[in-house]
């Protein structure tokens, strides 16, 4: 008897379950929320809704919370975490991230959000021009920071009593191709409404299509009213994405986030949010307008108004070009006039995608900790020396019941230990200097900086790109040295200022008492003003 693959193949029910995706940040299952609709079908394409949890809560509790299921009457999260009540079905995919916990949406949490989406889009029929993405408090600030960081993804984002981070509000502009829909309670005592209505003032100030519901006498929970009746569904339903625009307005000042549809930002200018304004005004003839942009590419193929052997005219910041059909076209600004260029290309050691920095880059993806022992410690002197790089790795310091544990779990080792597949595929922190650590050494003729050993006063913590991949090196008293535990603890004290530092810290006795802190120049070199007070010093040594 001859069976068919489909009938052999195990089928996942309908309705809300629990899924896992392999991370490659810490070599885990981790899990999410997916709710797949009823007779659903491989061969139509369904619409997808990413649902970010807030603190406190889970990628279970989120999938309830969209449908519009809260707690039932005196009901503890905890209780509602463990069961799924029945809810109306809708034709939409729905997937929740774990995303560790409450570790807010930048970082490795990021990193798995992503990670979802692409594993939903693997195992299942994806219409990719009805992707959307909504979220409440933390959830809602990671709805803003994902959606307008990378917007030729989504189709349109809903955020509910958004709590975004540093840095989004001046990526405002790169909604303008997606409607944007906010909820907030009036009466939020954790999340104030004056800054979601500051949001909406300026979302429409500058044109883009934004809605906004504000309930009357009602708290943080907001979301309760925000999902009543499954509306979000509703809402996002005639949202569809336009994969080649005729515009692309985009401005971001990292490279890790430098695209937009057909838009790719290749040199920013050091420092500075880049921006661009680019149009296709009509067939094969754009225009653009940039601003602190010193090179990018435009990739026009698939677009409907380019059509391929014929000329293209480019008019950029008031300069006119014309090149031979080419479907990508690389510009770049010397002598602040635009010219056509071969495919950017970094030259030497530069900051690029995926080695810019800041220190936080280094722990934000796949990463080690290196303890070192290559002075033949005493066995007393490698166990303090592993414990600080364990303190360093334990993300998962238990918070108290509401926010639980950051779900992360990377490896510590010592410099004999680290494989080669480790230096290959993982960013290394290392511990220690030159003197005690063989990979500190290894690398120590590339490294900009150096603490001498016999120095017990001072602290340093820097990143550098080594290869394909990062290292942080803390040498001295480790960062988090004289940080109090204060504040609201989305992560241990341990990595509480992390994503805060620059490239370079340097401290003496506390990590509140810096003395000097800022970023490498695009080539990668200390600053004058670096220079200056390390050199100053008396315990650094400068190498490049």
């Amino acid at each position: 008897m001859i069976y068919s693959v489909e009938l052999l193949g195990q089928k996942l029910p309908s309705g809300p379950q629990v899924l896992t995706f392999f991370s490659d940040a810490d070599d885990t299952e981790q899990p999410y929320g997916l709710y797949l609709p009823k007779n659903y079908d491989a061969s139509k394409k369904y619409p997808l809704v990413m649902m970010l949890h807030g603190a406190g809560s889970n990628h279970r509790l989120a999938l309830r919370r969209v449908f519009g299921k809260s707690n039932a009457e005196g009901e503890t999260d905890a209780e509602a975490t463990r069961y799924f009540p029945v809810w109306d079905d809708v034709d939409f995919i729905v997937a929740s991230p774990y995303a560790r916990g409450t570790a807010g949406y930048q970082g490795i949490p990021e990193e798995d959000v992503y990670n979802v989406l692409e594993d939903v889009k693997k195992r299942f029929s994806i219409n990719e021009n009805r992707v959307y993405l909504t979220g409440l408090s933390m959830g809602g600030g990671g709805t803003l920071w994902l959606g307008l960081t990378r917007p030729d993804i989504w189709a349109a984002v809903a955020a509910v009593c958004p709590a975004p981070p540093e840095g989004t509000f001046e990526l405002a502009s790169n909604a303008l191709n997606f409607p944007v829909h906010f909820f907030h309670g009036d009466a939020d005592p954790v999340v104030p409404v004056a800054g979601t209505q500051k949001w909406v003032s300026h979302l429409q100030d500058i044109g883009v299509e934004v809605s906004y519901k504000e309930f009357v006498d009602v708290k943080h929970d907001s979301w309760v009213s925000a999902y009543d009746n499954q509306f979000i569904f509703e809402w996002f339903s005639p949202a569809v994405r336009v994969p080649y625009p005729d515009r692309v307005t985009f401005v971001s000042k990292q490279y890790k986030y430098n695209k937009a549809f057909w838009i790719r930002f290749d040199e920013i200018e050091y420092g500075k949010l880049a921006e661009i304004e680019a149009r296709f005004v009509k067939e094969n003839a754009v225009e653009a307008k940039t601003k602190h942009l010193n090179a990018y590419t435009v990739t026009l193929a698939g677009h409907p108004k380019f059509r391929k052997g014929s000329d293209v005219s480019f008019k950029i910041d008031g300069e006119e070009l014309t090149v031979k059909g080419d479907s990508i076209v690389s510009f770049s600004k010397i002598n602040n006039v635009w010219s056509v260029v071969k495919p950017h290309e970094a030259v030497g050691i530069r900051k690029v995608k995926g080695a810019e920095g800041p220190i936080y880059d280094a722990f934000s993806s796949r990463h080690v900790y290196v303890y070192g022992t290559s002075d033949n410690p005493s066995e007393d002197e490698v166990k303090r020396r592993r414990g600080i790089a364990e303190q360093a790795a334990d993300w998962s310091h238990y918070r108290g019941e509401f926010l639980g544990r950051v779900m992360f779990f990377p490896r510590v080792l010592s410099d004999k230990e680290v494989r080669p597949s480790d230096l290959e595929n993982a960013n290394l922190i290392l511990f220690g200097n030159k003197e005690n650590n063989a990979l500190v050494a290894r690398h120590a003729d590339k490294l900009p900086v150096h603490l001498k050993t016999s120095d017990k006063e001072h602290g340093l913590l820097y990143v550098f790109p080594i290869g394909k991949h990062y290292v942080a090196v803390s040498s001295g008293l480790p960062w988090w040295t004289g940080v109090e535990d204060v504040g609201f603890p989305f992560v241990p004290v341990t990595h509480r200022k992390l994503s805060g530092f620059k490239d370079l810290i340097f401290f003496k006795n506390s990590a509140k008492n810096i003395l000097a802190d800022g970023y490498f120049t695009p080539d990668w070199r200390l600053t004058e003003e670096m220079q200056t007070i390390l050199s100053g010093s008396g315990v650094i040594t400068i190498t490049r």
